[in-house]
């Protein structure tokens, strides 16, 4: 699969980049960027071609597919362009900045027949079929509340991710991987029965934030997440026998061998899984389904297309109901 990236972001060049480089059935063909200092560097460590400006990418033949890690508030636009360029999109999470744009952007890629992925790597990671599978013997009994935090020291003063205009906030940025956890463990039927965020007072940018959430089962979520805590990145699945968490359960490297806590009344139990490469699995899964003929038709698709527009739903409803509480920022 031949691929061309849109944006010399920082995400491209720590994870995705080199995951892309380290797949035998990837093609990393160029990358642009406005800066064209930019797009050089990246051109220089993967070996490919730097091209100033978006759309010239878009208007490229050697290219398949586009991967997508602009600021949140350019996810929709840019690739809408490439699905009308007849390009597949891997796009960075979220998807878009709202649950209509998300459905935009899947009527235009069922049209096309083009693959449409949002980047989620943290779900390629075995670790949690092996919580599911937990669940399912029923280790730790029926299956009562699920907690889940995404939190992360205060950034930069100039990050892009302070700006409302580019799709800043912590709530598209840290939560929705809480959200994306409540969902692969408790299905789509989630309704918000609460939510507060705490907001910059100037421009009402959301620096951290809590949410509630009900399972059509009855089973509760309670999620954190935010820009103004020392870092967190945990779940736990509480159920009638026992309680099991994870650690470092979004972003861990590739060499990291992951840890299940099971604590029962008994005792507990440490449960070490393998490491695996979350960052190679997603960009192989990715350019697989490209190859695939009709796989952007099948169920597999279908069902990542609806959970990137839920997740998006989800965010909607969150800041549609939550209580505020102004701060300095």
């Amino acid at each position: 699969m031949r691929i061309g990236v849109l944006g010399a972001a920082s995400i491209a060049w720590r994870r995705v980049l080199p995951a892309m480089a380290a797949c035998p059935d990837i093609d990393v063909v160029a990358v642009a960027a406005r800066d064209m200092g930019r797009a050089r560097r990246f051109a220089d460590r993967f070996g490919c071609a730097a091209v100033a400006g978006y759309q010239p990418l878009l208007e490229r033949a050697d290219i398949d597919a586009v991967y997508v890690p602009l600021p949140a508030a350019l996810h929709h636009a840019w690739a809408a362009r490439a699905l009308r360029a007849g390009k597949h999109v891997l796009v960075e999470k979220p998807m878009a900045g709202s649950a209509e744009e998300a459905r935009e952007l899947v009527t235009l890629a069922t049209r096309a027949g083009l693959v449409l992925r949002e980047n989620f790597m943290f779900l390629h990671h075995p670790r949690h079929d092996a919580v599911e599978s937990l669940l399912r013997s029923g280790r730790i009994g029926e299956l009562r509340s699920l907690h889940a935090a995404l939190c992360i020291p205060p950034l930069p003063a100039e990050d892009i991710r302070y700006v409302p205009e580019l799709g800043g906030g912590a709530l598209l940025d840290a939560g929705v991987y809480p959200l994306r956890t409540a969902m692969r463990f408790l299905g789509r039927g989630l309704r918000v029965a609460g939510a507060t965020l705490r907001t910059r007072a100037a421009d009402g940018l959301d620096l951290s934030g809590q949410v509630l959430l009900a399972a059509d089962s009855g089973v509760q979520a309670s999620l954190e997440f935010g820009f103004e805590h020392a870092y967190a990145a945990r779940y736990a699945l509480w159920g009638s026998r026992a309680r099991l968490t994870t650690e470092h359960a979004f972003s861990p490297a590739a060499d990291q061998r992951p840890a299940l806590l099971l604590e029962e009344q008994g005792g507990t139990e440490r449960i070490d899984l393998p490491a695996a490469d979350q960052y190679l699995r997603c960009v192989a899964d990715f350019a697989s389904a490209v190859r695939t003929e009709g796989a952007s038709d099948g169920p597999d698709e279908a069902c990542r297309r609806a959970d990137a527009v839920t997740t998006l739903e989800l965010a909607d409803r969150i800041r549609a109901c939550a209580v505020r509480v102004e701060v300095a920022g």
